[in-house]
């Protein structure tokens, strides 16, 4: 069996997440997807709009995802990728060279982002409805 491997927030789910997951899964057998827990999204400056139990629920619901664990801190993807046995660590393509030391213990393909949708985008969109 191929395992896959992914990480993110999955915050404010979109048609964009659903391609990176679905091109994941495709990889391989069996999909684990690591969000972010809210507590490391503070330490990294962000804020989620939904909890973590909640992205959590809502990525277990999607079809492609085999399995939902949550990423603590930046240091933990190989531990993770070694403990799980993975053989496919995935990331979009903004994140493009900056995993590269983890083909020391997988492979690591980075996917083309969907265009004309990003979190970020629906959340300035959202921002100009309201303060529209």
């Amino acid at each position: 069996m191929k395992k896959v491997i992914t990480y993110g927030t999955f915050d404010l789910l979109h048609w964009g997440h659903i391609n990176l997951l679905k091109r994941a899964k495709d990889l391989g057998d069996y999909l684990i997807v690591a969000i972010s827990t809210d507590e490391f999204n503070a330490l990294k400056d962000k804020k989620a709009y939904h909890s973590f139990e909640n992205r959590k629920m809502i990525l277990e619901s999607i079809r492609y995802v085999d399995e939902v664990i949550p990423e603590n801190k930046w240091e933990q993807k190989r531990e993770d990728i070694i403990r799980e046995g993975v053989d496919i660590f995935v990331m979009g393509d903004d994140w493009k060279g900056k995993f590269d030391e983890l083909s020391e213990v997988c492979d690591v393909v980075y996917l083309p982002r969907t265009i004309g949708i990003s979190t970020s985008q629906i959340k300035d969109d959202l921002l100009q409805v309201t303060n529209g």
